[in-house]
């Protein structure tokens, strides 16, 4: 199955808008990545801990991503301009998933 890589990105309270802008203006990047298979940025309701959540077919294309240059350009500018106090990556294996089962009206 699936693997799930999150990162946990604390940030100042002020400072949420320029990393919703920063992820918005890299879209597209991950995207092409060979065994992509999902994205998502989570504001934090409470808190000031965004989570960056992505869905990779194995390990070795995650660290595909993390190896490329797209990767690198992306994380350049937080590199020059920090909006986050620290980070964390969390690791996961997806070992039981379940999907919305549609539902058909019978004429």
């Amino acid at each position: 199955m699936s693997i799930v890589r999150i990162n946990a990105i604390t940030v100042p309270e002020d400072s949420g808008d320029e990393l919703l802008h920063r992820f918005k203006a890299r879209l597209g990047e991950v995207e092409t990545m060979a065994g992509f298979e999902g994205f998502e940025l989570l504001r934090p309701a409470d808190g000031n801990t965004w989570f960056v959540y992505t869905r990779w077919s194995s390990e070795e294309e995650f660290l595909a991503w993390v190896r490329s240059d797209a990767f690198t350009r992306g994380h350049a500018e937080a590199s020059r301009r920090p909006v986050a106090h620290g980070a964390e990556l969390m690791s996961f294996d997806i070992v039981l998933a379940s999907e919305p089962v549609e539902t058909r009206e019978d004429n």
